[in-house]
């Protein structure tokens, strides 16, 4: 595989900042481009993060003296100098949405964690394991975006790593019906510390904003299909979610209730079937990809945030707990590293995706 130049925009906030760390060790991906707002445009990565490095690794060398450049106002500059950018920046949707078309009609291809284009028709929102067949819909994006090369593609959203890739294996053999989901995400998804959000030791919030409706629409849109340009979303199953900030400082879990639609599998054959599940990212052995994709804990206590998160390198996901349920058919427990799987880590992955199935040439 080439090298690829590579540049992150929205560089200074938790994400960016974990995409500098992933990026610097890559064999694939060179870091040569960090942009941010204007405030830090011009100052180096280190002078422009100050005393504000949240991520537990420290801040690569080799991305200290990079000067960050004005991701709005440097656009042409920056695209001259990359093959693709990660997206990672805070601002309104409208803003985000027209920034990475700016950054597409460049002819730059854009790997985006935001939110703000996953409900664009002919972006797909990809959790690479689960629906890489998405990416077909580019061909039909370009063509609206009059572009040769430059797209958008997004991740998902972090809370539903916690349960869409554990459903998605069994969904083709047994239909499911509805879902009930009870995620308790990390502090990190708000791109805090404990050190910058003290209020969160020792409580836990009952609210996270636009997560529930989030979490009961996205997984519609990633088992869903490309027909005639677009991805349609599937119009079941039914899912509720509430979602709660816990005092945590990384990785999501999801408590699961799931009914199935026609015939219920067995027990044994729900573990079997996520211990054999390998994607196309295993398929193709990308760098970012766990040899396990989804790893089952027969222990009552498992998965632990503290010690599973950062199974496969914080990309696997674990699960746990799986039995019968009196409403439901089955309930189970899963966790997922919310910035390395559910957020920077599943974007490389998707970039690593794209470059090995042609989209980035």
């Amino acid at each position: 595989m080439k090298n690829y130049r590579v540049g992150v925009i929205g560089c200074t906030g938790m994400v960016g900042q974990r995409f500098v760390t992933l990026i610097d060790q890559h064999p694939w991906f060179d870091l040569k481009v960090v942009a941010a707002s204007a405030r830090s445009a011009g100052k180096t990565y280190e002078e422009a993060i100050g005393s504000r490095w949240k991520i537990d690794t420290p801040m690569p060398e080799s991305a200290k003296k990079l000067v960050v450049m004005d991701a709005t106002g440097d656009i042409e500059k920056i695209v001259s100098q990359v093959d693709f950018v990660f997206s990672a920046v805070d601002m309104k949707k409208e803003e985000i949405q027209a920034l990475e078309e700016a950054y597409a009609k460049h002819e730059c291809p854009v790997v985006s964690n935001n939110s703000a284009h996953r409900w664009t028709p002919d972006v797909p929102m990809i959790i690479p394991e689960v629906n890489p067949e998405h990416l077909a819909v580019i061909h039909d994006q370009k063509k609206r975006l009059g572009t040769k090369r430059g797209f958008i593609a997004v991740k998902s959203n972090c809370s539903i790593q916690t349960y869409v890739p554990a459903l998605s294996p069994l969904m083709g053999k047994y239909p499911i019906e509805k879902i009930l989901v009870c995620t308790y995400q990390a502090i990190s998804g708000a791109g805090k510390t404990f050190e910058s959000w003290p209020e969160m030791l020792d409580n836990v919030i009952p609210f996270i904003g636009g997560e529930e409706e989030k979490s009961e629409r996205e997984p519609l849109k990633v088992w869903g299909k490309v027909e005639n340009g677009v991805i349609v979303s599937a119009a079941e199953p039914s899912i509720t979610a509430q979602c709660i900030r816990v005092p945590v400082s990384n990785g999501h879990m999801g408590a699961v209730f799931v009914k199935f639609k026609d015939t219920k599998p067995s027990r044994e054959e729900m573990i079997k079937t996520w211990a054999a599940y390998k994607g196309r990212p295993q398929e193709l052995k990308l760098p970012s990809a766990p040899e396990q994709f989804l790893q089952y804990f027969a222990e009552d206590n498992r998965p632990q945030t503290g010690m599973d998160r950062m199974l496969g390198n914080g990309m696997t996901v674990s699960i746990g707990r799986l039995r019968e349920d009196t409403q439901y058919d089955y309930k189970f427990v899963s966790l997922a590293h919310n910035t390395l799987r559910g957020a920077a880590g599943g974007a490389v992955e998707l970039a690593e995706l794209l470059c090995a199935e042609g989209w980035m040439d």
